[in-house]
């Protein structure tokens, strides 16, 4: 086994790093983590409504890829790979039971909870009043596509939040291009119509 150097590792490509960790460098997961924890982070987040779940459901999500690595057959990309395990695991997460009454309790306690994490900050130029406005209606978009169905809000999420190619989500999803597009189709017709009355 060679050891690649730290300093050395953040100029390597994704599939150079996962086959020095193939070959026994385990330190090499490190760099991945570095490069994709923010994105699994804000994709937990956008399925999950809540920080310190998407937290602790990023960290499932990059121990699960540590275990499953050393299998990885390079038929896709590392980013294509590890997009379908957090999808999968923030939806048997939205499964559970615990999961589902926590979130229960949260929404009866503080009905504004979804809007408290803010993923952009820099908006001082607004006055308080178009501030609160703002929020309130992130709060409203927020819990509408909450309130999608599993695959539609899937590929709701993947496509218009996350911004994935169609290929991609075809490859996260497992469903064919044809049955992304006719589903997020459906997503948005919901979605509008659920909005309509709010916004």
């Amino acid at each position: 086994m060679i050891e690649i150097n730290r300093s050395r590792r953040s100029y390597l490509s994704d599939a150079e790093l996962i086959k020095a960790f193939q070959t026994g460098d385990k330190d090499v997961f490190d760099e991945l983590v570095i490069r994709y924890k923010d994105r699994i982070v804000n994709l937990c987040y956008r399925f999950l409504g809540d920080y310190q779940d998407a937290c602790d459901t990023a960290q499932d999500v990059f121990i699960k890829a540590f275990e499953a690595l050393v299998k990885f057959r390079f038929k896709s990309s590392f980013y294509t790979w590890i997009y379908r395990i957090a999808v999968n695991t923030c939806n048997n997460r939205l499964k559970s039971l615990e999961f589902r009454f926590k979130k229960m309790i949260k929404r009866t306690g503080n009905p504004g909870s979804r809007g408290n994490v803010s993923l952009s900050c820099s908006e001082e130029s607004f006055s308080p009043a178009l501030r609160l406005e703002k929020k309130e209606r992130s709060i409203l978009i927020a819990r509408a596509v909450d309130s999608l169905s599993g695959l539609k809000k899937t590929v709701l999420i993947l496509r218009d939040i996350e911004g994935l190619a169609y290929d991609e989500i075809s490859k996260i999803t497992g469903l064919k291009p044809g049955t992304v597009k006719s589903k997020l189709a459906r997503a948005r017709a919901d979605l509008r119509k659920k909005l309509k009355s709010v916004l």
